[in-house]
Parts: structure tokens; sequence; C-alpha cells
């Protein structure tokens, strides 16, 4: 990784402390004022010898509509090193507020196929600040390899906004992107989500962001109702396209509106099938059947 010796961590961090930690980090921020640092932390973090239950492999497969197999779904790599990456941005010299913060995009490489029976090393590391019309925005880039083994087998990088947060020094798109407008399609499915979605994706995530779990504790931390998580969403999503068909691919995915639970979701993906017949890639959006309003939309491509 780019950065400099990284801190060496016993074990995956835990969660539901990591979150407890950043509600204990907004309140000094509220107390105190935020810091005005524009730096990220000097190095990231690495686990060692990270294996995989089972288990959980099974209830996330069959939650998303992943077939039952030996192999590890990209969502589910990126589930597994998710803590590590959440423990980047509590760290006490993370300039940004971890909670509340918005996820903009997420792209992954996954470059070998990775067994359940593998033992994983995962490195995290915070890069790229950056200016957003609405805040700031950093890549939290995450790196797994086949444990003493220098190769990367899968990255991903997620990009996240700290919206209405504003750094010295950091500068902002002197214009925002154009948009174009969105025509939603024939849908080539439509998924119901109940409202029970967030905690069945959290039971096999280990995420339990509070703003995904219920109403009551999605309004104390601003929202009107719970959202679904945007990695399940896109998974989920990954599933219907059926990567498996390769064993290396690129996948990307940008978040437009949340989903808020319960919800319908209309979703189309547009395969390219050459006239050879082999397949160079999937595309796929979302979006609120009812209002027209996209959620999300991306692509799957092998490399």
């Amino acid at each position: 990784m780019s950065a400099d010796q990284p801190l060496i961590l016993g074990e995956m961090p835990s969660l539901s402390k990591l979150y407890v930690n950043a509600a204990a980090q907004a309140a000094r921020r509220r107390l105190l004022g935020a810091s005005d640092a524009a730096d990220l932390p000097p190095h990231g973090h690495t686990v060692r010898g990270v294996t995989v239950d089972v288990a959980n492999l099974t209830a996330y497969q069959h939650l998303i509509g992943e077939p039952a197999s030996d192999l590890l779904p990209a969502g589910f790599v990126h589930a597994l090193a998710f803590p590590l990456a959440m423990s980047v941005m509590n760290r006490d010299d993370f300039p940004l507020p971890l909670l509340g913060m918005i996820h903009l995009r997420n792209t992954v490489e996954q470059r070998s196929p990775v067994l359940f029976t593998e033992s994983l090393d995962i490195d995290a590391v915070a890069e790229n600040l950056r200016g957003h019309r609405a805040g700031t925005q950093v890549d939290i880039r995450t790196e797994v390899r086949r444990a003493g083994n220098r190769s990367i087998i899968w990255r991903g990088i997620s990009t996240y906004l700290a919206k209405g947060v504003f750094l010295p020094g950091i500068d902002k798109p002197s214009a925002p992107a154009e948009r174009t407008d969105f025509v939603a399609p024939d849908p080539t499915a439509i998924w119901q989500l109940g409202v029970d979605a967030g905690r069945a994706y959290a039971a096999v995530s280990g995420d339990f962001n509070p703003i995904h779990l219920s109403v009551l504790s999605a309004k104390a931390l601003g929202m009107r109702r719970s959202l679904a998580h945007g990695m399940y969403l896109a998974s989920r999503a990954l599933a219907e396209v059926g990567p498996a068909r390769t064993d290396a691919f690129s996948w990307d995915v940008s978040f437009d509106a949340p989903v808020f639970l319960p919800s319908r979701v209309a979703l189309d993906i547009t395969s390219v099938q050459p006239s050879a017949g082999a397949w160079e890639g999937s595309d796929f959006v979302a979006w609120n059947p009812r209002t027209g309003r996209k959620h999300f939309s991306g692509g799957v491509v092998p490399l």
C-alpha cells in the first residue's frame, strides 16, 4: 500500500465498538469544535490471517440471491473487510466525522476467485481527500491478499462524502457535475424490501449502523425512516448479473438516492452480448417505480 508502516491489528475490529466510539467522537466535536486539520492518517491498518465463517457465508449468499458456493462473492469480501476500513475512518486523526458519512460510490476489482477455506491478509488506507460541492469526500482503499502472498486478489475503493464539512485548503469544485435526465426503462426485476431488510443484511454483514435498523434508531440520527444498506442493494444487483461466468471482473456502483424501508425497487440489467456469444459485461440501474427516481447504477465487466 502507498502508506508506510501500516498499523497491524491483532484481529478484525468490532463494528459495534467502532460505532460507539464514533458517537463519542461526534459528541466531542460538538463540545470542543471540529479540528481544522486537512490531513489524512499517515498510515493504514492491516489484519493478517482473516478467515471466513461458512455459516455466515451461506446466510449471506441466501440473502442476496447468490447460489451456494465455496467462492466468496465480491460483496461478501467487501463486508468482510469493512470493519478494517471503518477503523481507519474512526481514528482520532481522521479529519472527517464518521457518523453521517454518505457512501457515494464503490469500485471493486475481483482479480481471482477467493475460496472460503483461504486465510486472507487485509489492508485499508484513506486517500484522495478532496472537495465536493456539498462538503468533503475521501476514498478508502481496501486490498485483500492470500495470507503471506503479495499479489492482490481483491481491491475495493469506497468513496464517502462528509456533507457540510469544508476543510481549510481543500477546494470544492467550481460547478456541479452535469446530470442527465433519467428515463426509467422497462424493469427486468422488482424487489419488495420489507422494513426488516436492514436488520437482515446487518445480521450477515455485521454492519449494525442505526440508520439501517429501525424507524426509531434512524429518526434519532435525522432520517425519516430506516434505509437499506447501499452495499446490500449493490450486491443483490451483482447477484442478478451473475458474474460467476468469469473468474475476474470489475464491478462499480454509484449511489444516487437512498432506499427508505419498506420499499419497492425496480431493476434493469442490460448485458453486452456480441455476435460471437462471449459475455462482455452488464450494466444495471435501479429506481423507485412509483416516482421514477434513480437509486443507483453501475456495471460489471470481465478483466
